[in-house]
This record gives C-alpha cells, structure tokens and sequence, in this order.
C-alpha cells in the first residue's frame, strides 16, 4: 500500500511539473517596474486586468521608494538596453528625457490601432506625455496645485491674484490667523511648481513644443513681477522662503493663514479634526487667474514601455487598461488618486468616495506640465535660483529672465553636443 501511495505522490508531482509550465507557456508574462502599493489599488488593477485578459501575468519588480532613486535605477537598465522591464511607471516629467534618450517606445500605433479617445483625458497630461509631436505614455492619475481658503472669513474666494492679494490684506488677523498667504518658495522643486502656475496665467512659456528655450518673454516678467508683489505685500511668513508643503500646511491646519496653494493631497488632512483645527472652515478652489486665465501646474504619473521590450503590445494591453476607465476608477476609489480620465469626475460612486473631487474637474482643466525637455532637472536648477533670488530681492525680474535664459541655452547646447 505504501508503494502504491508513494507511487501515486510521484506521479501527481510529475503532472504538476508537466502541465504547470505548459499553462505558464500559455501566457505572456509582462514585467512591470513600480513602486510599493500601500492602498492595495494596483493590486486590484492587476487582478481585474489579469482576469480581462487571462492570456497575461503580471510579474511585480518593486521600485525603490525614493523617486530619485527610482529614476536611476530605471535609467541604469533602460541605458543598457535590457528588457527586464517591459512596462513602467513614469513621473510627468520624465517622458522628454525617456523619449529622447531612446528609453521607450512611441505608442501613437497603438493609440491609433486601438480608437484611443486622448480628448478623453485631462489635456494638460495629454501634453505632459507628448514630445516632438509623438506619444510617449499615458497619464494615469494626477495632481494639480489648487488655492485652499478659510471659508469662515472668506466667503467668496478670489477670482485675480490681484483680488487674492487684496483679500489676503483685509482679512489678516480674523479668525487667529497671522498671515494672509502661504506658498511654496523654499528653493526646490516647489518653487518651480509655484512659478509655473504664475507664469501659465499671464501666458508665459519656458519652453516650445520641440525642447527650444522661450523664457524671455513678456508672461514670464508679469508672472514675477506679481510673485515679488504678493511678497513685499506683507502677506507672507518673514521666513517664507523656508516655506515648502510641510510647512505651509501646518501653518494652515493650525488656523494661521486665510488662503494657501498647495496639492490636492492635503484635503484629508485639511478636514480632519484630529489633524486641524480649521477642519470645518477648509474651502478649496482653482487657483487665481492672470491676464490668461488660471493655471495649475500638474504633477503625478503614468506609465511607459520600455523600447527593448519583448512584449510590446502586451505592454500596451496593460497600460490601455491601467490608465483606462476602469483601471482609473479602480484607482479612484481605492487610492483616492485623482483621475485623468475626465468623465470619472462625474461618477456618482467616485464623487461619494471622494467628495474632494468635485472642485478638481475646473484646477485639472487648467493644469499645465512642466516644461517638456529633456534636460528638465537642469532647467528647474536654474529657476529655482534666479526666481529665489528675485523674491529676496537680489535680482531684478529683467536681470533674471535674462539670466535664466542664457544658462538655459548653455545648458542646452551641452546637451545637444
């Protein structure tokens, strides 16, 4: 009896063997690069694309938590042209560098193949991924600076940054509050983001459509100029230029500023009473507009196939169907990510979910990307600075346009050599 046992254990070993990588031949296995997933949406994404097109597995490379780190790590093996990583996840600004590097692929052909509708999709992201006239990805879920304000002192918010400013003075000292505004002007990344939404609504440019510098313009000198006024206004902390999220978002949850700009994420927090103490006067609107309207500047992510990619149209199977309605209301509902698929702005299941996202539809409308370049790192460095030092007051608006202007084409003449 026990040889027979033992003879029928080996013989159901040996069918597992046999037929487990038969049925594993059967399927594509599509290696995707992404980082940790602590709200279990992508999770879900993956199973309800796995079960849509079972003739795929996804195959899960963890990307380290830091971005930085993350970027190197993907342009280590995308330089060397190993395919270990047919799909990717792609920061907004990172498609000009990608794209122009050789390190994905162009989907326009599958875009084309396939009816995508791109008018369908926040156009400011539809922008975020297009170079040169080409497709490079497909944006996934967003993020856009928008005006937080106290409504139990405002009650109309500002339509103008002049308005804003006004206000800003008015209402200063109501409420417990100490200043009148609050932005991100610490010399980093965030400074950039702050200037660029200043610069889209009075129509500036920093760059053109084919990487060419264009920021000596008269929308950039506007933009500035009103920066400096909302500082020598007095609305500001005297150590404002210290000031990035963190800091600005404490200061608004304790009850010290009427008005603030920052990022969608911070709602949660915002009308939370363990957190804040304005939790039930917390009002979040578009930002103010210039001469050109209101602009936010966008931030979030997307997804990319890698060039040396052995499964390219598998690839784009999974990012049809990540960035796509379903994947993206998945994502809405389980991560609170803001979509970039519009018309989930006006689902009834995510809106209960979120009900934050009702004032989104109007700040992703007016969302812009960074400027799409290549050498984009370099480029904001080189904001960061001149813009830094305008708001101190060590360099005029003319001196910096000009400035930033020429290290720009240096640095982009560098590059190109």
């Amino acid at each position: 009896m026990k040889k027979i046992l033992g003879l029928l254990l080996t013989m159901t070993i040996l069918a597992t063997l046999l037929v487990a990588p038969a049925y594993a031949q059967e399927q594509t296995v599509i290696n995707m690069f992404y980082g940790t997933d602590p709200t279990g949406a992508l999770t879900q994404i993956i199973k309800a694309f796995e079960e849509a097109y079972p003739q795929y597995k996804i195959n899960w490379v963890e990307a380290p938590a830091s971005q930085d780190t993350s970027h190197d790590m993907l342009v280590t093996s995308l330089a060397a042209g190993e395919s270990v990583y047919d799909v990717f996840s792609c920061n907004v600004i990172w498609p000009a560098e990608f794209s122009q590097a050789g390190y994905c692929l162009a989907i326009d052909r599958f875009l084309e193949a396939d009816d995508i509708d791109l008018d369908a999709y926040s156009q400011g992201y539809v922008n975020a991924y297009t170079f040169q006239g080409k497709m490079w990805g497909m944006p996934w879920y967003g993020n856009v600076g928008q005006l937080y304000y106290r409504t139990d002192i405002i009650d109309t918010p500002p339509a103008t940054w002049d308005e804003m400013i006004e206000m800003a003075k008015a209402h200063v000292g109501e409420g417990g509050t100490s200043v009148g505004y609050l932005m991100q002007a610490a010399q980093y990344e965030g400074l950039v983001c702050n200037a660029l939404e200043f610069i889209g609504s009075f129509g500036g440019t920093v760059v053109d459509g084919d990487g060419n510098i264009t920021i000596n313009n008269d929308g950039v000198r506007n933009a500035l100029n009103m920066m400096k006024k909302i500082v020598d206004a007095g609305i500001v902390p005297e150590n404002f230029n210290a000031f990035m999220e963190n800091e600005c978002q404490n200061m608004f949850g304790n009850g010290d500023a009427v008005f603030m700009r920052t990022w969608p994420g911070y709602y949660a927090t915002a009308v939370n009473p363990e957190s804040s103490k304005v939790a039930e006067n917390v009002g979040v609107t578009v930002l103010p507009a210039g001469d050109n309207g209101s602009a936010a500047t966008l931030g979030g992510w997307g997804w990319m196939i890698n060039r040396n990619s052995e499964h390219p149209e598998a690839a784009w199977d999974f990012i049809k169907f990540v960035t796509g309605p379903e994947g993206q209301k998945i994502n809405a509902l389980v991560a609170s990510q803001p979509p970039t698929y519009m018309a989930l702005y006006d689902d009834e299941e995510v809106l209960a979910a979120n009900p934050h996202f009702a004032n989104m539809k109007e700040s992703l409308a007016a969302a812009m990307a960074r400027p799409v370049s290549p050498i984009y790192t370099a480029l904001s460095e080189i904001m960061q600075i001149n813009i830094s030092a305008v708001l101190l007051g060590n360099m005029t608006v003319e001196d910096a346009v000009v400035t930033m202007e020429q290290q720009m084409n240096e640095k982009l003449s560098e590059y190109n050599r």
